[in-house]
């Protein structure tokens, strides 16, 4: 698991990542989105222990990563945006040379390293140098250097970026099937790829997260009214009469006519409701062929569009103000804490001053129990 808690990164007055927080559970595939400079990188490095919070804690399998920064980096792998490699290297060179910055045991390095190997098909070209082998190649061997010694944790940057349609569809099986025995953090600017590998997506915006759901629900949301998108045969110009019959119909919009003299048009509802059947029979009786209906869904795209296109853009001043305030906020936190520590330490002594006062007076009269009992022994 990794928890992120109210961690910023401040170089100078600028925020890279303010004040984010998010908690990603094991065996998650997780996309990290965001417009370039938003704080994706400054994340993950964050995360990985490559660049120290400015304030905030992260918590990796229950490490500390400014405390046990060593058991953190044992369970992570990385893979950074631009396949990094040493190319006078050959590929199992390169991905022995990986296992040993992991300092994974001698014992175990040859057979870490084979695996490796396999699991990202790089078999083939094992022996070649780095240097010589295709883009989407490299970026297997950066791959295979992230997951060498099986670390539970992988961090992968940008991992299918200038690569082509096919070698796209092959690094992203590839990561699916890192499902079994890994947690995931994808970072990409495909977001139709990051809809089909992510269970989870995490937004982040100007350094702040501003989303973390599922695609689908993501999508969900962004899609305000009921769409459909028709194409239909009108040959006397009845369709937008619909209308007046199907009370559900918000509005019906025009869109283009087709050089087979076919219509399409967006039927927008006032609610959720299925209106396809009553639109078919309707139709039917007006004398319009349906040649093509279908929902009109959002997509991730539009969805991400929709979340950071309508977020505020603050001025300087606007963003010291909010520090200042967040300032004063945990200024008087601080002091409400320490007043009440005061409290507990008062009602505490307050507390045990009572306690030894009964304690003093139960042994008082104990004493004076005791010796009546002597006196009244004596008197016998």
């Amino acid at each position: 698991m990794i928890e992120v808690k109210n961690v910023s990164k401040k170089y100078g007055k600028f925020y890279a990542v303010r004040d984010i927080s998010f908690t990603i559970k094991d065996g998650e595939i997780v996309g990290f989105l965001g417009r370039n400079g938003a704080g994706k990188s400054t994340t993950m490095n964050m995360i990985t222990g490559f660049i120290e919070p400015t304030e905030g804690s992260i918590i990796v399998n229950g490490y500390d990563v400014d405390r046990k920064p060593k058991k953190v980096k044992e369970q992570i792998g990385y893979m950074p945006e631009g396949t990094p490699l040493y190319y006078d290297l050959t590929v199992k060179e390169f991905v022995t040379y990986m296992a040993d910055l992991k300092l994974l045991p001698r014992k175990e390095r040859k057979t870490a390293v084979k695996k490796a190997i396999e699991e990202t098909g790089l078999e083939k070209v094992q022996n070649k140098l780095t240097k010589n082998l295709s883009r989407g190649y490299k970026q297997r061997v950066s791959m295979a250097g992230a997951i060498v010694g099986d670390p539970k944790i992988l961090i992968l940057d940008e991992p299918t970026v200038g690569l082509d349609p096919k070698q796209v569809i092959e690094i992203r099986e590839l990561i699916k099937s890192f499902r079994k025995n890994h947690t995931v953090i994808l970072s990409s600017h495909i977001l139709s790829e990051v809809s089909q590998i992510c269970e989870k997506v995490i937004i982040i915006d100007k350094g702040e997260v501003v989303a973390v759901d599922t695609p689908n629900n993501l999508e969900k949301e962004t899609t305000e009214n009921n769409v459909l998108r028709l194409t239909v045969e009108d040959e006397n110009d009845k369709f937008e009469t619909i209308k007046e019959y199907i009370s559900n119909i918000k509005e019906i919009k025009f869109v283009t006519k087709n050089d087979d003299k076919s219509k399409e048009y967006i039927v927008e509802t006032n609610s959720n409701e299925d209106i396809r059947k009553e639109m078919f029979s309707k139709c039917a009786e007006l004398g319009v062929v349906i040649l093509e209906m279908k929902k009109d869904t959002a997509s991730l795209e539009d969805a991400f569009i929709k979340i950071v296109e309508d977020r505020p853009e603050y001025s300087e001043k606007e963003i010291e103000k909010q520090e200042y305030e967040k300032e004063l906020e945990d200024l008087r936190k601080e002091i409400t804490e320490k007043k009440e520590a005061k409290e507990f330490k008062k009602q505490a002594k307050k507390e045990e001053k009572a306690r030894k006062k009964a304690a003093k007076e139960e042994q008082k009269a104990s004493k004076e129990a005791s010796k009546e009992e002597n006196q009244e022994g004596g008197d016998k």
